[in-house]
């Protein structure tokens, strides 16, 4: 699904047995802690392993002293199996039936302990539990995840990345299962490609040189929109950001029609290619970290691709803002007022406030297409980081929909929480000379603060949601699970199960 120098996604198919000659194939074997604490054993799958080799593996393992814990990984020579090696990956306790995320986790530890292979069969997908073959493609497929578009010979790694997944399941829907998990997957590397690529590589011309690539491969509807449609046509917000760039901002609309569609969607991203906090400068420490503050336009762009591809019966249409807010000569200031698209006017009083002024031009253009439900997404606030960590992001939005939004994303492990928006909140976003100031003079609740902004610019009727992914994008620690360090591709995964949902539930 990407384009330019990224991530090349394997190729996976299920069996329904583990194939007689698995070449040089490591196989990726589920283990549990024993109830009675004597040890370590191979998780029940179907179809089952032969007994002689699992009885070699649990010997093995408990040689190695190995306990099952979560995401534990060893790795073994069984004679009594025709791979090169078993990769044994633990559970945790024993279960009935396993939760996706739990999978999808181990799926992730397994594929980045996988030095060297470059074929894997996997038995997690013959555990029991609902999607759970889906989830394990997507686990090994985004745990494998690694960006060398920008490393030498000298530093590139010297194992081959993985080239091929066979997952090992007897569910009728395995096949469904195996293309669903792959898509999703590939979507959620789209993303992360984008995030990673730095920002001498990617500002907002060949953002949007890419995103038009991506649509248009897909059979998308592509408009973008330069600079001089931009001013021509009203849009304050990506116009005042993005003129203290050398670089000059965009537009892009990305639209999916299929046939007959039971609803249609919204989806807008915010597109800051990078951000210095223009004259409200940023601490130069960690400013690196800012290529990621177009992650949210990235996943926006990946889902709807997606969902042209998975061919949703679901009209989905993305608008995503593009601009690099950089200090200058042009550069907005503090104090400087600017007109949204529609006709808002606001004071800026923090230029390091700009992903709003972006967003809320795309809100309103979006909203003049009539949609049903609006999903926008962006790292907005360092304070959704104080509110809730580096892996939770914040839902604001209108109440029900927020909520839906909310658990769907902690179904897929996303793990999003619904905030709210107090009503008293826009008083502190008054103006003395707009109709709006773009940031409050209090230092509480930034998130929220920024969320009541974004809601003036929501159509009446329309049902929306906010998904702040500031911490959640953007991965600046070790990896874990399926997750690496750098781009996470969050919330990709969100967005496409709501549209998923959507079609089904309208």
């Amino acid at each position: 699904m990407s384009t330019a120098p990224g991530f090349p996604v394997p190729t996976v198919t299920a069996v329904t047995a583990l194939p007689a000659d698995p070449g040089e194939a490591v196989l990726i074997v589920p283990v549990v802690a024993a109830d009675d604490e004597s040890g370590v054993r191979v998780a029940a799958t179907d179809p089952a392993l032969p007994a002689a080799a699992v009885a070699e593996i649990e010997a093995g393992l408990a040689a190695l002293n190995a306990k099952g814990g979560t995401e534990q990984v060893s790795r073994l020579v069984v004679a009594e199996l025709p791979v090169a090696s078993v990769l044994t990956v633990g559970l945790g306790q024993p279960r009935d039936s396993w939760p996706a995320e739990t999978i999808r986790r181990a799926a992730g530890a397994a594929a980045r302990s996988l030095t060297g292979a470059r074929s894997v069969i996997s038995a997690l997908g013959a555990l029991p539990g609902d999607g759970v073959v889906a989830a394990g493609v997507e686990g090994l497929i985004l745990g494998g995840y690694r960006f060398t578009a920008f490393r030498s010979a000298k530093t590139a790694p010297k194992d081959p990345a993985l080239a091929t997944i066979t997952v090992l399941s007897s569910a009728a829907d395995a096949d469904e299962q195996v293309a669903h998990g792959s898509d999703v997957a590939a979507a959620v590397a789209t993303a992360r490609d984008f995030v990673n690529t730095p920002p001498s590589h990617l500002y907002p011309a060949e953002f949007a040189d890419r995103a038009r690539a991506l649509g248009e491969s897909a059979g998308l509807d592509v408009e973008v929109l330069d600079e001089q449609a931009l001013a021509a046509a009203g849009y304050g917000g990506v116009i005042g950001v993005g003129q203290g760039s050398s670089r000059a901002p965009r537009l892009v609309r990305l639209a999916y029609r299929p046939a007959a569609p039971v609803k249609k969607v919204a989806l807008v991203g915010k597109g800051i290619t990078f951000d210095t906090g223009g004259i409200s400068i940023k601490p130069a420490a960690n400013m690196h970290h800012m290529t990621s503050d177009m992650g949210g336009a990235a996943a926006v762009i990946a889902t709807v691709v997606l969902a042209a591809r998975r061919r949703l019966p679901v009209e989905v249409i993305a608008t995503v803002p593009m601009a690099e807010n950089m200090p200058s000569a042009t550069a907005q200031r503090p104090g400087d007022v600017l007109t949204q698209y529609g006709g808002i006017t606001v004071e800026v009083l923090n230029t390091d406030a700009e992903g709003r002024l972006i967003l809320a031009d795309a809100i309103v253009r979006a909203c003049e297409d009539g949609p049903d439900y609006l999903i926008e997404t962006s790292t907005l606030t360092g304070a959704q980081t104080v509110a809730l960590g580096n892996r939770t992001p914040g839902v604001m939005g209108s109440d029900e929909f927020r909520d839906r939004v909310a658990g769907i994303s902690q179904a897929v492990g996303e793990n999003a929480w619904a905030m709210p928006l107090p009503d008293e909140l826009k008083d502190d976003l008054k103006s003395t000379v707009a109709d709006l100031a773009n940031v409050s003079g209090q230092r509480f609740a930034g998130m929220l603060v920024a969320g009541t902004y974004l809601r003036e610019f929501v159509a009446a009727g329309v049902a929306w949601a906010h998904i702040d992914v500031a911490g959640p994008a953007y991965n600046a620690s070790g990896p874990w699970g399926y997750t690496p360090k750098g781009g996470t591709g969050v919330p990709t995964r969100t967005m496409f199960a709501v549209l998923e949902d959507i079609s089904a539930r309208g």
